[in-house]
């Protein structure tokens, strides 16, 4: 067995674990999940730097700041993309520490559903796993499918740049064209999610390297190759009200401009996936998804703050008939090298240390559903349970890999109706993700407040008070992200979240309710020992 490197607790530093170690820290995981109720059916390959670098990847601060940057500079513009950065970013941490505690003590791949059920107790458990996994599974079905779709709207966009730009007669792509790239991307990382996670494990460490390059490459190349760079006071003051959505009132602008920072700082419950097949899952489980979040929130301010000091001209960014299109990210990059070599060729090249990144996240999003929907039909809660469960000679869950990228690609359909319509997917990923994370955080916090039994990652007394502002900033943002983002409303203006929201858990409510809850047991029917229920 090769040796590998470990995180050491205690000094932060890294030591190298010999074999017998190597055999007693699995053998410690696989007790730790049988007394979670499981058997070690996945192959327990990942150390702390391969579960981080999977999940830093899914979160992707290049894929979520670059393909959501007009939001952001649409309404509020630069105060709400640097400033409103930190504040999303600390609330995040805030959310993902009350995670990492509950992870630290359920090291399993059914994460937050099992927690939930776990936490809620006997009587309510069941429902609460099954209300909890819908809304983890969908919101993560709707990661990918944004992901996906927007890497093939950006591929759509340097083909047009590369074949002369909307003014010089470039290529622009029809719709069906731009559904047609999203099902190549999908079939993609579905062939790349059905190698062995030691394959995917090398891939995601590349990924992860690629992300950090990236950032840094970015934050430098751009301002420095730029002919004309913003002032600091327009980088750290400059409110853009000017928007074409009819609204007006400057609080109501930055709330709807934080989606673009929120949408980024989502996917960490990867690392809570992934602790199956993670050694020491109690510890690097929850130091994944807290590292991942802490550097993330890191690179993207210094992302941010490198892209938008070449920032002059906000309208140009956005008008639709510009060179990109309208797409503002591509256009900073187009105009940056074409003022000062007259040609945007170098602009063309950055967009596609993007789009690698962009790749590298939806193939990461994909790992993170075909084991989300592994686990929860392992309990019984999918529709053909028994298909989604069934591992290869590998140890991988191919069939939940291939019907998860099926599934992201039929959700990338409703595109071809209304783009108004699968815009909504960005805030359904949001919020579903977010009500998901919450809702495990609310039953610690609440039911099992005395009876909670902390791993050895935990807030101490502390773990209360950063439970109750994780659930409230998840109620927070639920509704502000459900808000109307243009007035009048019509049918071609409306947020449809709210509308898709309150429509799945509708579906999750009554499914249960004449349903599954005559054969829907729960996980917390396997647990043996109840004494941590409450």
């Amino acid at each position: 067995m090769t040796n590998y490197m470990e995180a050491e607790s205690s000094t932060g530093s890294y030591h190298l674990l010999g074999e017998n170690e190597n055999k007693i820290s699995s053998s410690n995981d696989d007790s730790r999940l049988r007394e979670l109720g499981y058997k070690q059916e996945l192959y327990r390959g990942l150390t702390l730097i391969s579960n981080f670098s999977l999940t830093f990847c899914i979160v992707s601060v290049l894929t979520g700041i670059s393909t959501l940057y007009n939001q952001a500079l649409t309404f509020g513009g630069p105060v709400t993309i640097v400033c409103g950065w930190p504040i999303i970013g600390l609330m995040t941490l805030i959310v993902g520490l009350s995670m990492a505690e509950i992870c630290s003590a359920y090291p399993t791949s059914a994460g937050l559903y099992y927690w939930s059920a776990k936490l809620a107790g006997n009587k309510i458990g069941p429902f609460a796993a099954w209300i909890t996994g819908w809304f983890n599974i969908v919101g993560q079905w709707a990661v990918t499918t944004s992901v996906d779709y927007s890497l093939a709207q950006l591929v759509q966009v340097i083909i047009l740049l590369s074949t002369g730009g909307l003014n010089g007669g470039g290529y622009q792509a029809s719709k069906y064209v731009v559904i047609a790239l999203h099902a190549g991307i999908l079939l993609l990382h579905a062939l790349l999610n059905s190698l062995p996670i030691s394959w995917l494990s090398f891939i995601g460490q590349l990924a992860a390297a690629w992300n950090v390059l990236g950032v840094f490459l970015l934050m430098i190349l751009i301002p420095m190759v730029a002919t004309e760079r913003a002032s600091a006071k327009f980088v750290f003051t400059n409110f853009n009200t000017v928007n074409e959505d009819g609204i007006n009132n400057k609080l109501y602008i930055f709330v709807l401009g934080l989606l673009m920072s929120q949408y980024t700082l989502t996917g960490y419950d990867a690392s809570a996936h992934m602790t199956e097949e993670t050694k020491d899952a109690d510890k690097n489980g929850p130091k994944g998804i807290v590292s991942a979040i802490g550097i993330s929130i890191l690179a993207g301010w210094a992302y941010i703050l490198g892209i938008t000091f070449a920032v002059t001209d906000i309208p140009h960014l956005l008008d639709k008939n510009n060179d990109s299109g309208g797409y503002a990210i591509a256009q900073i990059f187009y105009d940056v090298f074409k003022s000062r070599y007259g040609s945007g060729v170098g602009g063309i090249v950055c967009l596609s240390v993007i789009a690698v990144a962009v790749f590298f996240c939806g193939m990461s999003s994909l790992t993170s559903n075909s084991r989300m929907a592994y686990a929860f039909s392992r309990d019984g809660a999918m529709p053909y349970s028994s298909f989604w469960h069934k591992v290869n000679k590998h140890e991988v869950p191919l069939n939940a890999v291939w019907t998860s990228a099926f599934i992201a690609f039929c959700m990338a359909l409703t595109s071809l109706g209304s783009l108004v319509a699968f815009q909504a997917m960005t805030s359904i990923a949001t919020i579903g993700l977010y009500i998901a994370y919450a809702l495990p955080i609310l039953f610690r916090v609440t039911l099992a407040r005395k009876s909670f039994t902390p791993g050895p990652f935990n807030l101490g007394s502390y773990g209360i008070i950063v439970g109750w502002v994780a659930v409230f900033w998840v109620a927070l943002i639920s509704v502000l992200f459900s808000l109307p983002v243009a007035y009048p409303i019509t049918d071609q203006t409306l947020n449809y979240t709210p509308v898709a929201v309150v429509g799945l858990v509708i579906l999750v409510v009554s499914s249960w309710i004449f349903s599954a809850r005559h054969w829907f047991k729960g996980p917390i029917t396997n647990i043996g020992n109840s004494s941590e229920e409450a």
